[in-house]
């Protein structure tokens, strides 16, 4: 099976002094995704989490709605006739039929963008994705502690320095599900699907942090599982905020020490109103 890091042996520089010390990597992977042993997705992505991530990708891409269409998810087999730890196989349930017209387009994603060009709002819209619950609010103090929270329980970032992570937060700031990938969108992806998988949708009483940039993928992620509130240590993008505020996501970013930026939804954040 593969494996989430990799040593290697590598030169360090420090202050002069140079010497041969053995490191990890963070591994990258492609994973292809099967519907009933059908291609649809190939990602390059960190091995581990596969079926979490296969889940969540069905469902926050629209290929599938809900966690009862799944009946089985296990490794495919490759070339040579035993399971490959590179392919996954997701059977429908008995009825279930993939829908074609959501595949009208090759899903081809890299780690470092998602999958490109793909999205627009408008074709968020024409997928029918509901609102977050208007019922879920925070105080803004509990945020600050978030970040904290998802970096020292970033087991293999910390043996690599390589990853990023997505984690599911409680109202109290209570850390629910984390998980890491070389590539934003699968960390996302990964939590997701391990949520549709152990407790089913919608997230209505969760918060997302995610250790990157705020982008439209991961907002429209959040979306579809019914995510409340984004939050990321870095900037939202400008699409990011449009559709955050178009479908009222309540999206934070630069989250850092005791300050960050509300870009949509401030009405979830108790004492929010400016001083």
């Amino acid at each position: 099976m593969p494996q989430s890091a990799r040593p290697t042996e590598v030169f360090e520089w420090d202050s002069g002094r140079q010497r041969r010390v053995l490191d990890e990597l963070a591994a990258e992977e492609p994973l292809e995704i099967r519907v009933n042993g059908e291609p649809i997705s190939v990602t390059m992505r960190t091995p581990g989490d596969d079926f979490e991530l296969a889940a969540g990708f069905l469902i926050t891409e629209g290929v599938i709605t809900q966690r009862e269409q799944i009946a089985r998810i296990a490794f495919a087999l490759g070339p040579d006739g035993e399971p490959s730890g590179n392919l996954v196989d997701v059977t429908l349930a008995t009825g279930e039929q993939l829908d074609q017209h959501r595949l009208d387009r090759h899903f081809v994603a890299s780690s470092s963008c998602g999958i490109c060009g793909k999205a627009s709002i408008d074709r968020v819209r024409a997928r029918n994705i509901e609102r977050p619950s208007d019922c879920f609010a925070v105080d803004p103090d509990m945020l600050i502690g978030l970040p904290d929270a998802l970096r020292s329980n970033q087991r293999i970032f910390g043996r690599t320095g390589g990853l990023h992570a997505a984690a599911l937060f409680d109202q109290d700031g209570v850390l629910v599900a984390i998980r890491e990938d070389i590539g934003r969108h699968n960390a996302v992806d990964k939590v997701i699907g391990h949520a549709v998988l152990a407790c089913g949708l919608p997230l209505s009483e969760r918060i997302l942090m995610v250790s990157g940039r705020g982008g439209f993928e991961i907002v429209q992620k959040a979306l579809v599982a019914g995510v409340p509130i984004v939050a990321s240590v870095s900037a939202p993008s400008s699409l990011a905020v449009q559709l955050a505020r178009d479908y009222g996501l309540t999206l934070v970013g630069f989250l850092r020490g005791v300050r960050f930026i509300i870009y949509a939804g401030e009405s979830r954040l108790i004492r929010c109103a400016p001083q």
